[in-house]
């Protein structure tokens, strides 16, 4: 097998027959929920932690065993002592390094620079940071089962002195006014996950480009798309459907399982976004009764943001004074709104109603 030589972008022989009923059912999907989020005022705060689960669920992929509980729990006490607390700062560094590129897009276009950094941020202090992140790979990589060999390869990349040409001209394609946003955004990840740039961390990297890709076309209004549950579930099509554009030239079988994931992933968030709505919105009429309820926007949106938390996290972002913060977690407790580790000194709280819905 030799090394793949990608196709030439924009495709010229795509058979937009195949796949074009799937276009409008996937536009409606993308465009339903970025209206509904346009219509929450707090949409960033209130969805926050379903970024979280992209997250974990776009490590889970390239094998990381930390669960959405495992990082809540380790952001609520970092100093303690964990097993895997390498899988948990990999989901930790997919957060920071989406934080870093929607800053930057307000000022930079979606370009090779900045995804390098992405790459560098995700890579930092966890596996694969000996491989020069942040840097187009300088050698030729071979992927396959392990133990088998290149011999046993089932996709040998570009070799690495063609990587600047290829990833350029994919830079190009970006921002190249294709006929539909979503085939486009299809097309980028594929030929990203092709080309195969980095020594590592081409998957997460590639994935982290997808909400970003939409945010920097104005398809959606924030970056607050969620793939990866739908390939974390159908993972085995996701890279058969991949690997058989190297090997068939299969374009049109690759962009109709992307659309269908992109409609279906999108009424499923939308199902989740409206739960915890209803959940928001429920709590507020309960909250109300809570010892000093001039605070009770301040616990309500702080349970949201952080649903796994002590008590000294609590004081320290609401603002509230201590006798009053204890009072209201004791009083949220006897509600069975959270539940807690049972510790004496410093306990740690579970909103587990969100936890459930997100997960």
């Amino acid at each position: 097998m030799k090394p793949f030589r990608p196709h030439k972008l924009p495709l010229d022989k795509l058979d937009w027959t195949k796949f074009i009923q799937y276009i409008g059912a996937a536009n409606r999907a993308v465009a339903k929920f970025d209206g509904f989020l346009q219509s929450i005022p707090n949409a960033q705060l209130l969805f926050s932690p379903l970024s979280i689960q992209e997250a974990v669920l776009s490590s889970k992929i390239e094998g990381t065993q930390a669960t959405l509980e495992d990082v809540l729990k380790f952001e609520a006490n970092p100093k303690k002592k964990i097993e895997n607390y390498e899988d948990i700062q990999e989901i930790i560094n997919y957060r920071k390094a989406m934080n870093m590129a929607v800053k930057k897009l307000g000022k930079l276009p979606l370009t090779s620079r900045l995804i390098k950094n992405i790459h560098k941020i995700l890579l930092t202090g966890v596996r694969g940071e000996g491989k020069n992140p942040g840097n187009f790979r300088t050698g030729s990589v071979f992927i396959g089962k392990k133990g088998l060999g290149i011999e046993g390869a089932s996709y040998i990349p570009p070799e690495p002195q063609n990587i600047e040409r290829y990833f350029s001209e994919l830079e190009k394609y970006i921002h190249f006014d294709e006929k539909d946003s979503l085939v486009q955004l299809a097309i980028v990840h594929a030929q990203f996950e092709i080309i195969h740039p980095f020594w590592d961390g081409n998957g997460r990297t590639g994935r982290i480009l997808m909400p970003l890709f939409l945010y920097y076309k104005q398809v959606l209004s924030s970056p607050m798309f969620y793939l990866s549950e739908y390939f974390e579930l159908n993972r085995d099509e996701y890279y058969e459907k991949l690997q058989n554009i190297s090997k068939n030239n299969d374009w049109e079988k690759w962009i109709e399982f992307f659309l269908v994931a992109v409609e279906k992933q999108s009424t499923k968030n939308i199902a989740k976004s409206q739960e915890i709505l209803k959940s928001y919105n429920n709590l507020k009429e309960q909250i109300i009764n809570i010892p000093t309820p001039k605070n009770s926007i301040k616990v309500l949106d702080f349970l949201f943001s952080m649903p796994v938390f002590d008590s000294r996290d609590f004081i320290e972002k609401t603002g509230i004074q201590k006798m009053s913060a204890l009072r209201i977690l004791n009083f949220l407790s006897d509600e069975n709104v959270l539940t807690d580790n049972g510790e004496k000194r410093v306990k740690t709280y579970f909103f587990t109603n969100l936890i459930n819905i997100i997960k």
